[in-house]
């Protein structure tokens, strides 16, 4: 087996770039990570397209909470994914269910396509892990012709469903690439790698920035109600994926 693939989940256009220097072969790029990851703008992908001209993923996620979308969120996914396809997205990152829980063939098929007309790739990204049935979701998804699924093998973590991940990697039988992602650190890479003998797999790694403009604190709060501090932000910390990268290329 050749080297274990590395894909880096990046919420910003320097994380990207950081990802790029550590030597990563692939990020997804998305917005606002603590949701889980959203559509990212268009600026940052065509700004780290230009910064790195490495292989970039990006997220269509209209909205936090769930993968059934009202007709109106459905339709800005669909706008976002020409757009993104438009300005050297190499492929999408979506997941659509239906109340159920269940695949949603129909929608997932309109970004399919999408992707395959422009010669991208087409990744259906956790919400299979809330599926009521990981076979048949895996079934419909390899009929679409989808190149990927990116899981934790339906538990909270990978690690945690490297169990299930390895089944599915077994009951995919090369038809589609399974990522293991979710919980992937530098203490438990190697034990999913030879847990589920995947060939790559999606994590992250980030470190904390400081934003002195901030720092003059007056208790003021510009969203939300975790209230974290506003002079910090998280960025791709280099020095441990490219640690990561080492290790997978020995």
């Amino acid at each position: 087996m050749g080297r274990v693939l590395l894909e880096v989940c990046c919420g910003s256009v320097d994380d990207v770039i950081q990802a790029h220097r550590a030597g990563a072969d692939r990020v997804e790029l998305n917005c606002d990570l603590f949701h889980g990851g959203l559509t990212p703008s268009l600026g940052a992908l065509t700004v780290a397209k230009r910064e790195t001209g490495m292989k970039i993923m990006a997220m269509v996620r209209p909205r936090e909470g769930g993968f059934c979308y009202t007709p109106v969120e459905f339709d800005t996914a669909v706008e976002d994914s020409k757009l993104l396809l438009s300005h050297g997205a190499d492929g999408l990152v979506f997941g659509f269910l239906r109340e159920d829980g269940t695949l949603d063939m129909e929608r997932t098929r309109i970004l399919v396509e999408l992707a395959q007309e422009a010669g991208r790739e087409c990744v259906f990204h956790r919400a299979i892990d809330v599926a009521p049935d990981w076979r048949a979701a895996l079934d419909g998804l390899m009929d679409l012709g989808v190149t990927r699924v990116l899981t934790s093998g339906q538990q909270a973590t990978a690690p945690l469903g490297a169990d299930t991940i390895r089944e599915m990697i077994q009951y995919a039988a090369g038809r589609i690439e399974i990522l293991p992602g979710g919980g992937i650190k530098a203490g438990n890479m190697d034990q999913v790698i030879a847990q589920t003998g995947c060939t790559q797999i999606h994590l992250t790694g980030h470190r904390d920035g400081v934003d002195l403009s901030a720092a003059n604190d007056r208790a003021i709060h510009f969203g939300g109600c975790l209230y974290p501090p506003e002079d910090r932000f998280r960025v791709i910390d280099r020095d441990y994926i490219g640690g990561l990268v080492s290790r997978l290329e020995k």
